[in-house]
């Protein structure tokens, strides 16, 4: 079972639960059926970054910058 956030309309509580997808749990504060589904932000574990050849032109682009930022180097 997914784990979903919930709201309370009667006592304006918010919690999390383990549920199926068309249940609605009661309030664990003042135990009201009126709660609804809040959407929620995803925090995965990965993040989002190129690949491929579009990861080979930037790291080619950061070697050239840090080149020309090392001490002694002129840019021309």
């Amino acid at each position: 079972m997914p784990l979903y956030d919930f709201g309370c309309r009667a006592c304006g509580a918010s919690f999390e639960q383990r549920t199926g997808v068309s249940d609605l749990p009661s309030c664990p504060e003042c135990g009201s059926a009126h709660v609804e589904r809040v959407p929620s932000t995803f925090a995965g574990p990965f993040t989002i970054r190129p690949r491929g050849a579009a990861a080979r032109r930037s790291d080619a682009a950061r070697r050239v910058r840090e080149e020309q930022r090392r001490p002694g180097k002129m840019s021309p």
